[in-house]
């Protein structure tokens, strides 16, 4: 059906190679930024948003949908952008979604060739497919960041709360963790292979954001989320303070670890996300083929459920839920 809508005219896009902030005058730019090429030899771009400002501060990179089905960070940047101008802002924001385009047309997680592109980073100028996209992505965009805000969602067949993954030892990265009051914060060391230990390595004070769910844009934590990631602006001196909060009361866990099964069937989880649970806690049970309880589980020890699979066809080693252990790092 065609829009009877009139639209402004479309502001003028840049192809580039390489992110260069220094050449941009202050203001609000549009780039699709080149990180490798198809089989049809055309370019495949990223769509990268900056807004420079008019006062010198820090560079701000955002990205979302480094896992093409995770979708919630493209609304939740496009949320804050329409919220920020370049006359009241003191430094630069740049924000790329989605950043895994192969896989986000494709509608799945990984990048083309199947590879998870958020295991492989910093990539390889002359690796396999994956590798030489996550190295491009790192050298011709992350590197030029003072700071990293790398959003997410569950993946497939699992449903995650608001929460955030970082390493609450590095005075820096725990600020940002909570100034953005996400539902639940969780210490997590950056992993190898993951864009955050990557950046981490670089110098850059970074953290996850995981917002919601997979292939859908849910309204609240859109809207939640956008207002934590400009309450981090502010705290950075970027942006002066507005009306806009997101909601406090973040639960704190020291470490978190996942539930698995140790068989196959239907899975049950009965917990809800956010839950509090007690050690000893009845959690799951395994329906065979024939509808009867086969296996039951039970928390090992107390905590507070960040995610959870909603998959009921379960195997042995499937995920049951993501349990994090209350208390802040000291």
């Amino acid at each position: 059906m065609k829009s009877t809508q009139k639209f402004p005219r479309r502001a003028a896009i840049h192809l580039v190679e390489e992110l260069d902030i220094e050449t941009l005058p202050p203001g609000t730019h549009r780039l699709r930024l080149e990180l490798g090429e198809d089989g049809t030899s055309a370019p495949i771009r990223a769509p990268v948003h900056v807004i420079k400002g008019h006062k010198p501060g820090p560079v701000v990179g955002i990205t979302a949908a480094i896992h093409g089905n995770e979708v919630n960070g493209i609304p939740t940047i496009h949320r804050l952008y329409r919220r920020l101008k370049a006359e009241e802002l003191a430094g630069t924001v740049v924000a790329a979604a989605p950043v895994n385009v192969p896989g986000f047309l494709r509608n799945q997680r990984e990048y083309s060739d199947g590879k998870d592109l958020n295991r492989l980073f910093p990539g390889k100028p002359d690796g396999h497919e994956s590798q030489v996209y996550a190295h491009a992505i790192m050298q011709r965009l992350v590197r030029h960041f003072d700071y990293l805000l790398d959003l997410h969602t569950a993946s497939f067949g699992r449903i995650n709360s608001l929460y955030i993954r970082a390493d609450m030892t590095r005075p820096k990265a725990a600020e940002l963790a909570r100034v953005i009051s996400p539902q639940i914060i969780v210490h997590n060391l950056g992993s190898d292979g993951t864009l955050r230990g990557a950046a981490e390595d670089l110098g850059i004070c970074s953290i996850t954001v995981e917002i919601g769910n997979p292939q859908r844009a849910q309204g609240k934590l859109v809207r939640d989320s956008s207002a934590g990631l400009r309450d981090a602006l502010e705290h950075l001196g970027m942006v002066t303070s507005d009306e806009e909060r997101a909601p406090p009361d973040t639960i704190e866990c020291k470490r978190s670890f996942w539930l698995y099964t140790d068989g196959g069937g239907i899975l049950e989880v009965f917990p809800s996300l956010r839950d509090r649970i007690e050690q000893g806690q009845p959690v799951a049970q395994l329906i065979n083929e024939w509808g009867e309880v086969h296996r039951t589980y039970e928390a090992p020890e107390a905590g507070v459920v960040v995610g959870m699979a909603t998959n009921p066809v379960a195997q042995s080693g499937s995920r049951i839920l993501h349990l994090g252990v209350e208390g802040r790092v000291e």
